[in-house]
């Protein structure tokens, strides 16, 4: 009886993606975590009164520890095409440049800071859109024309 194994063989753009999706899932859980989070008695639904640090230095909510989660679930998704792969990191890239301006932008204690960020969020956020874009284009280069 033979059984026929099926090769799975992923592109490196694919192979970042789903790294990339796979750490998100993995900060979104331990947000959930006493100890790696500290002060989690404090943790918020969402909001800048949450007082939970993710490692002691970025600032958590249930709210920003979900779209971790979603935006993991996202990249392991997106990471079985070699165009969802490079779409998650491009795209995902600019929505963390966009909430790095946000942070910058804001008052970190008034109500619009809802997710909440603080200053290690903010260059973490930084580079991250600056990592996950250069994954998505330099993986990528030349490549775009030809057939996947």
């Amino acid at each position: 009886m033979s059984t026929a194994h099926k090769s799975v063989t992923r592109s490196p753009v694919q192979l970042a993606a789903l790294v990339v999706g796979l750490v998100f899932l993995l900060v979104g859980v331990l947000g959930f975590i006493p100890g790696i989070t500290t002060n989690y008695g404090d943790l918020q639904f969402a909001g800048h009164h949450s007082d939970a640090m993710l490692l002691g230095i970025f600032q958590v909510s249930i709210l920003h520890n979900i779209v971790h989660l979603l935006f993991g679930i996202a990249g392991v998704t997106l990471a079985r095409s070699w165009s969802g792969a490079r779409g998650y990191l491009i795209v995902g890239g600019i929505i963390y440049l966009v909430l790095w301006l946000y942070g910058l932008l804001i008052n970190q204690d008034s109500a619009v800071n809802f997710v909440p960020v603080n200053t290690a969020d903010n260059w973490l956020h930084l580079v991250l859109g600056v990592g996950m874009i250069a994954l998505g284009v330099l993986l990528t280069r030349g490549r775009a024309a030809v057939s996947r």
